[in-house]
């Protein structure tokens, strides 16, 4: 059915595929995060209100977010190549994954934390809680189900960046998608590397929905 698939080949750039998705989404929260945080703490009414910060976050993480993942792709070769001294393969398309996603899951945590209930807060600076144990204690116990969301839908969008990143030679089945099923026209692989894309993205919603359904319902008996 398919005489052009070389399947170690395409079992290679499934593993590919992976870890530019694992790197890359390591990092992303890792950044988007604390990115997220600060959106949320400065926002107006918030613990640290600075509508000049906000603006200025807020500006910042649009204008990364508008920015058409293929054209950052291409602005980011130089900085790629200074990072890790390649703009091809797995590494170096994880420095452009991270900065088109982390912005996208910066607001997504934001969108998240404002759902937090402001009187638990409020009581809690009441009581003399600090910033620290606000946000370790409160913020974040509070809403992890809803982080575990956001990560959900930002790995989701990465599987789809790391297809795009094939363009530039970022390897994955992306890159097997371009060389072969568009350049060389082999449609055959084309339809298997969609079809292994299409099975991890509905493996990740599966995984993210079952993690966010069992952690909303730990939440719902610590609250009562």
């Amino acid at each position: 059915m398919f005489p052009n698939v070389d399947w170690p080949e395409i079992g290679h750039a499934g593993i590919e595929t992976l870890q530019m998705l694992g790197g890359s989404l390591f990092f992303t929260v890792a950044l988007g995060l604390p990115l997220g945080l600060a959106l949320y703490m400065t926002l107006p009414g918030s613990l640290y209100a600075s509508r000049r910060l906000y603006g200025a976050l807020s500006f910042g993480v649009n204008v990364l977010r508008s920015l058409p993942f293929i054209i950052l792709l291409i602005v980011m070769i130089p900085l790629t190549l200074a990072l890790t001294g390649t703009s091809i393969g797995v590494a170096g398309a994880i420095p452009p994954l991270v900065v088109g996603a982390a912005p996208f899951f910066g607001r997504l945590v934001e969108n998240v934390l404002r759902e937090i209930d402001r009187d638990q807060i409020e009581a809690a600076q009441t009581l003399g809680a600090t910033t620290a144990q606000i946000v370790w204690r409160i913020i974040l116990p509070e809403s992890l189900p809803g982080l575990i969301g956001a990560s959900t839908v930002t790995a989701v969008a990465l599987v789809s960046y790391t297809a795009m990143s094939g363009v530039i030679g970022g390897g994955g089945l992306g890159d097997l998608a371009v060389r072969y099923g568009y350049q060389r026209f082999e449609t055959d692989v084309m339809v298997v590397t969609v079809l292994m894309l299409l099975v991890l993205v509905y493996a990740l919603q599966a995984l993210g929905d079952k993690l966010v359904q069992v952690l909303s319902r730990r939440t719902s008996k610590i609250s009562h």
